[in-house]
């Protein structure tokens, strides 16, 4: 959330020759509906069994570049899943750089929208810290501020 997964993603697709999917996209259009929707209409865990669903449809998709969502690897075996079939990169970005990028987007990320303000940076540190463990299993590791 907020590392530069869409744009490094593009920018990668780009230079690669490939087509991008962003998977919240894919998961939008085959929801019909905007990823704050679907949580606010189902919640989290039905969001996260039509990530997952999504995610199933396009593991086998060549010369391909997929940005995921923040929470995306993990959850099930997503990750494991995702090492298998391609070659998965972690955009390490420090928190400071995250915490910058997100303080203007708090009502537009559903997991962010009722945090407030004067606790977003413990917030957005303690999740990240709990997802570390998934995103030191990708394959590459970026350690970036610039994207």
């Amino acid at each position: 959330m907020g590392c530069g997964k869409t744009f490094f993603g593009k920018k990668l697709a780009e230079k690669l020759g490939y087509p991008f999917h962003d998977l919240d996209e894919l998961i939008e259009k085959e929801a019909g509906m905007s990823i704050s929707e679907l949580f606010e209409k189902y919640g989290e865990d039905e969001f996260r069994k039509l990530e997952r669903r999504v995610l199933l449809d396009h593991l086998n998709d060549t010369d391909t570049v997929i940005s995921t969502g923040g929470g995306t690897s993990c959850f099930f075996d997503n990750m494991d899943l995702m090492d298998r079939h391609g070659v998965t990169v972690f955009l390490d970005t420090p928190v400071e750089t995250i915490i910058g990028r997100l303080s203007v987007e708090t009502n537009v990320r559903p997991i962010l929208k009722d945090i407030p303000k004067g606790e977003l940076h413990g917030f957005i540190k303690e999740h990240l810290e709990k997802r570390r463990v998934f995103y030191l299993q990708a394959a590459i590791r970026i350690e970036s501020t610039e994207f």
